[in-house]
């Protein structure tokens, strides 16, 4: 196995995965099958208990693993299906050695990070990059692998280490590391300053690891003498460093790595150069091509609970992006806080209130995202029925579908106080319950996750069209509320159709609005379904 690592420096965010990502497009380009994986330095055990805010959206695997959101930028670059196991955390490495040591696997010895923590990361790394994740048989030629945070934090210092030896056992022709770092232009001087570069990659040293290649993120292109700045002090030859300058759009990340001739000084490094073909990224350049040639738009209104960090709803986002390119549009995405449009606001924020109902009011269409907890849930089944009533295209996914059957119960059947138990336990009209199988005492792991079976039964159907007349789809899930079934029938018979559910038969999975069947299409399913929506 080779082994291709991408750290980090100077500042996070940086865009390591979209570099990782683009690593592993331009390499399976060249005709090699690539795996991925992402550690992640913090003590949870998965990203399913942290807050979107912080740490963004929750991406969901096929298996149920709730990871982190750079595992759905692998998955939509390289066309693969990943485990959960291709996310590593500190909370999984260390509850893995505890359990050895509780069984008595250590025979006695005192357990420490160097080398019992460190072995468990490298075997770890080396058993997952076995596993097939392109749907071929056998292994991947590739593993690319991220390391979360940036280098000198404490929290990640056992997987330099562990990955520092990996580097030392693997060899020199089976391991590649490529640094990301900033190279920022102060405003006053207009210099592309190299000294934080020259700084993270002496830490980076020190601590055992020395970079073959420099992915530098810049603004503008990097000039030549920069380049030649950077190579001298940091040891790295001219040729391996590689500019990720801001482009229109991230589908030129991989042509701009290609065009550098990465792919060569690459499959160099680790002696692939006489396996791998000519990188063909024919497709990249029309996607790339198509999107920066659009100029009809489409405005989407985007009502959520986490608008603060739009990284929350990364995966939608996307999806809606390969959509609205599939039109030949480009998508203009106005983000509402669903608080902003409840009464209340209207009181205590009037300025915030106005605006927000004057970009619902000038939208195209309306999608309410998923969410927890009941703050801004007023101001969804505003939208809800403001769109119902005007005839907007509105789409639900997971809370957004659990809105829209709350304003219909409310608006058509007449049930004021219908409501999901999530926000009113005590409800006389529960019409979204929680779901029986899941968990009221712990929150990891405990909801309905990973891809479900849903069966279309009716052809004639807006969902069933839209998927090419199939009777059934596998998607993802991430939930545990779902539609009340002793509410079906009547929410039917006034108009509200169940079009999709589950292998029970009685779990409701996809509705659409009757009265409005060509315009109103709402989903029970995770984020993480538009992304398969669009593979």
């Amino acid at each position: 196995m080779k082994y291709v690592l991408v750290t980090g420096g100077v500042v996070s965010g940086l865009g390591k995965g979209v570099t990782a990502s683009s690593i592993g497009v331009v390499l399976k380009a060249c005709g090699l099958g690539v795996t991925s994986i992402k550690i992640d330095p913090y003590l949870n055990t998965d990203a399913g208990t942290m807050s979107p805010f912080e740490h963004g959206e929750v991406f969901v695997l096929d298996d149920g693993g709730e990871v982190d959101l750079d595992l759905g930028n692998y998955e939509r670059f390289l066309d693969v299906t990943l485990t959960k196991d291709n996310n590593i955390t500190t909370g999984k490495i260390y509850q893995s050695v505890l359990d050895k040591e509780r069984k008595g696997d250590y025979l006695g010895k005192t357990v420490q990070v160097v080398p019992h923590i460190t072995d468990a990361i490298k075997d770890w790394i080396e058993s997952v990059s076995l596993i097939p994740v392109d749907g071929k048989e056998g292994q991947a030629d590739v593993c690319v692998i991220e390391l979360g945070g940036t280098v000198g934090d404490i929290e990640s210092m056992p997987f330099i280490e562990a990955l520092r030896q990996l580097s030392f056992s693997v060899g020199p022709d089976n391991f590649c590391l490529i640094h990301v770092s900033l190279i920022p232009v102060l405003g006053v001087v207009g210099e592309q300053k190299t000294k934080p570069t020259q700084h993270t990659v002496r830490e980076l040293r020190a601590l055992g690891l020395t970079p073959h290649f420099l992915a530098c993120r810049s603004a503008q292109p990097l000039l030549e003498s920069t380049k030649a700045k950077l190579s001298q002090f940091c040891h790295v030859a001219a040729a391996n460093i590689l500019n990720i300058h801001d482009v229109p759009n991230i589908w030129h990340v991989p042509l701009l790595l290609r065009n550098q001739n990465a792919h060569h000084s690459i499959l160099k490094q680790l002696n692939l150069t006489n396996v791998a073909t000519a990188p063909d990224l024919d497709s990249w350049n029309k996607m790339a091509e198509t999107f920066d040639n659009l100029t009809n738009h489409v405005q989407i209104a985007m009502v959520g609970k986490y608008i603060g960090l739009t990284d929350s709803y990364l995966s939608v986002v996307k999806a809606l992006l390969h959509a609205c390119i599939a039109c030949s549009l480009k998508p203009h995405i106005e983000w509402i806080a669903a608080s902003d449009l409840e009464d209340e606001s209207e009181k205590s924020t009037p300025e915030a209130h106005a605006a927000a109902w004057k970009i619902l009011k000038s939208a195209e269409c309306i999608l309410v995202p998923g969410g927890f907890g009941d703050r801004g849930v007023s101001g969804m089944v505003l939208a809800a029925k403001y769109a119902r009533e005007n005839k907007i295209p509105y789409l639900g996914i997971c809370l957004g579908m659990q809105i829209a059957v709350i304003e219909f119960a409310r608006s058509v059947l007449g049930l004021e106080r219908a409501n999901s138990t999530e926000f009113d336990a005590q409800t006389s009209d529960p019409v979204v319950i929680f779901m029986p199988e899941g968990s009221r005492t712990h929150m990891g792991s405990t909801m309905r996750l990973g891809s479900r079976r849903t069966h279309l039964h009716n052809r004639d159907s807006l969902t069933s069209k839209l998927y090419g007349q199939v009777s059934y789809i596998d998607e993802r899930h991430r939930h545990r509320y779902e539609v009340n079934p002793e509410v079906a029938q009547a929410l039917e018979e006034a108009g509200l159709r169940f079009v999709g559910k589950d292998d029970t038969g009685k779990r409701v999975e996809v509705i659409e609005d009757e009265i409005r069947k060509k315009h109103h299409l709402s989903l029970s399913l995770s984020k993480s379904f538009l992304v398969c929506f669009n593979r």
